[in-house]
Parts: C-alpha cells; sequence; structure tokens
C-alpha cells in the first residue's frame, strides 16, 4: 500500500490544535471571569473537549512523525520514549520551579498567590515527576500538566501500539478498533471508577488519555494507508466540525445519559482529524505554523501567568471600587497576556533548551 505524504506544517489541522489550546485557556481562566461565564452558554464548561481534541492529535501527530522509523528500528522503543520526555519535561520542569519562586516570594512578603490552597507544597514532588496521573493524587500548582504524566505513559506504548496498527490490513478496521477501545475504557471507568471516562478525575488520568491517544494513532495508520479519499475527507472535516458545533446546544447532564453527549462528540473530533489529516496543506500558513508551535507553550504556561495576573487583579477589585465594565475588560486582558507570556517562554527558554538537548537526543 503506498504511504500517504507526510504532513506539511500550517494547515487545518495547526490550525485546529492552536484553537484547542485557546479553548482550554479560555475555559481555565472563566473561572476569573466577573461572571461565571458558562452562565452564558454551557459550551464554557466544556474544556475537556478540547484536551479529548489534544490527546488524539497527539497519538495521530506521533504516528505521522515516527511510525515508520518506529517499525525499521530506526529508534528504538527506549530511545523514542526518551526523545518524548525530553521534549515536555524540561519545560514543565522550568514552569513549575517558577511557580513555585512565585509563590515563596509571595508568601515572603507576606501575602498569597490567588487561591493558596491551590499550592501546598507537599503536592509538588508529584508534580514535578509526573506520576499524578497513576493513581497519585495531586491538586493545585500546574494543574493541567496532569495530561503530560499521562501522555509519557502513552508514549512507553507507541512503538508497540503502531506495531499492532501496521498488522492491520484494511483502513476502515483501524478507526472502528479506535472506537472499540474506547467504549472498553468508558466501561471501566463507569464499573471501576463510578464516573464517566470525560469525568475521571485528574488522578487516573492515564485512565481517560490512553484510549483517545490509541484512536489517534489508529486515524494516523489508516492516513498512512491512503485513506479515506480526498473527497471523503473533506465530508469527514466539514461534517465532524457540524456535528461538534450543533452537538454543543444540548445540555450534557439532561440527557439519558452523559454518554449520549460524549460519544458523539468524540466520533465528530475523530472525523475532524481524520479529514483534516488526510486532506494535503495546499496553502500552508506561517501564522498558523508559528500559532501550532506555541500550543503546548500556551498550554503549560497559562497557570503561571494567570497566577501572576489574577492575583494582581482580585487584590486590586478588593481594594478599589471598580464598575463590571472595567472587570470585563481586565478579564479580557488575561488573554493577550497568556499569548505573550507563551511566546517569551517558547522563543527564550523553551526553545533554547530543547536546541541544546537537539544534539544528544540524535545520538
Amino acid at each position: 500500500m503506498a504511504r500517504a505524504r507526510r504532513a506539511v506544517r500550517g494547515g487545518a489541522l495547526d490550525f485546529l490544535r492552536f484553537l484547542a489550546s485557546l479553548l482550554i485557556v479560555l475555559y481555565h481562566y472563566g473561572a476569573e471571569s466577573p461572571l461565571r461565564i458558562e452562565r452564558f452558554h454551557q459550551v464554557f464548561s466544556r474544556g475537556f473537549l478540547a484536551t479529548d481534541f489534544f490527546l488524539i492529535l497527539s497519538g495521530y501527530v506521533l504516528g505521522r512523525a515516527y511510525g515508520a522509523s518506529t517499525l525499521s528500528g530506526q529508534i528504538s522503543p527506549g530511545r523514542f520514549w526518551v526523545r518524548r520526555a525530553a521534549r515536555v519535561w524540561p519545560g514543565h520542569l522550568m514552569v513549575l520551579a517558577a511557580m513555585a519562586a512565585l509563590v515563596l516570594v509571595l508568601n515572603t512578603i507576606g501575602t498569597d498567590a490567588h487561591k493558596p490552597s491551590r499550592f501546598a507544597w507537599d503536592q509538588l514532588p508529584v508534580q514535578a515527576l509526573l506520576v499524578h496521573a497513576w493513581g497519585v493524587p495531586s491538586d493545585g500548582w500546574n494543574l493541567p500538566s496532569w495530561s503530560l504524566s499521562a501522555l509519557i505513559v502513552c508514549y512507553a506504548i507507541f512503538p508497540f501500539l503502531w506495531r499492532a496498527a501496521d498488522r492491520v490490513r484494511h483502513a476502515v478496521v483501524l478507526p472502528l478498533a479506535g472506537l472499540a477501545v474506547i467504549i472498553v475504557f468508558e466501561l471501566i471507568a463507569r464499573f471501576g471508577f463510578d464516573h464517566a471516562l470525560a469525568d475521571l478525575q485528574f488522578q487516573f488520568g492515564v485512565v481517560r488519555a490512553l484510549p483517545l491517544f490509541i484512536l489517534g494513532v489508529c486515524l494516523a495508520r489508516a492516513v498512512e494507508m491512503d485513506w479515506p479519499s480526498e473527497a471523503a475527507a473533506r465530508v469527514l472535516l466539514y461534517g465532524g466540525a457540524a456535528v461538534l458545533i450543533a452537538w454543543q446546544l444540548f445540555d450534557r447532564y439532561a440527557l439519558p445519559d452523559v454518554l449520549w453527549f460524549d460519544l458523539p462528540s468524540l466520533l465528530a473530533i475523530g472525523c475532524i482529524i481524520l479529514g483534516a489529516g488526510r486532506l494535503p496543506v495546499k496553502r500552508p500558513r506561517a501564522w498558523i505554523e508559528e500559532g501550532a508551535k506555541l500550543s503546548f507553550a500556551l498550554f503549560i504556561t497559562h497557570i503561571f501567568v494567570g497566577v501572576i495576573y489574577w492575583s494582581a487583579v482580585h487584590k486590586l477589585i478588593d481594594t478599589v471600587p471598580i464598575g463590571i465594565g472595567w472587570q470585563w475588560l481586565m478579564w479580557l486582558a488575561g488573554f493577550p497576556l497568556a499569548y505573550g507570556g507563551a511566546w517569551l517562554f517558547h522563543t527564550y527558554v523553551d526553545q533554547p533548551v530543547q536546541d541544546r538537548l537537539a544534539p544528544w537526543l540524535r545520538r
């Protein structure tokens, strides 16, 4: 079977990746708005969908980028894991250290960070080790990093997942297999943890992330087999987007079961990734590529930027009478600040560190 061309940056998948990172920031910053923004629409309480997108996309991107080299033996499973861990761990540790230093300085001068209960010192080592999605409870600090903890496990088994997917000879079987894995893990979550898969506590993040990552790997292998056709891919992309948007009109908790909301949403996200990944990027956009490159930095730094900004904003609101209009403007200002912080971190911290590590990792 002929292999599909390698993905080109600056296309639909990169745009969706950047959009999903912005939605995660909107979800986390929504709690700081003058009025909880989910009061306007429940879509603002569904940040888990953007996280699901990232987890599926992680499996897809790794499959397209590293699938062939893992099959050929060009990169061993151990070396693959080291490379992926080196991509996420240094940035995570640097942001966590900066956050700890900030909290320590604030405590030293006699004040607290915004929501001080989130910064328990005994939870810091667990997050630093990235084991807080392995059944070890740890709330607070850089809370979104639970997904990095879960992905560390996914990276370890990726070479074996790809070899298993490579044995499948009919491409249509792959997305069906990925869907079957999600249903199995949904049952595990329901009967083993008494929650829907999307509602699992962060300490069980591996259980939530693994089936989504597997689905992404299956979709990547299907695209490597030149499936579906480009015409069908357009239908999947636009149809999936339409279903995902339309499904947000439903009240998740008013349906007979949350699975009636969750499963169609996951199917729509999978169709979007499969369709966008299969279509060739005819007009790459540099700004889209740069935005996608910033998505990791935005993901791991926006809580740190928020701690600084919201601590200052809420102290100002507590001491000076500020009208509701100005409070909304200050809330909106948090988003360009988060993006600016991500750009600074990516440009002057994370990328230089990765450049230093690259020669060692290629050995």
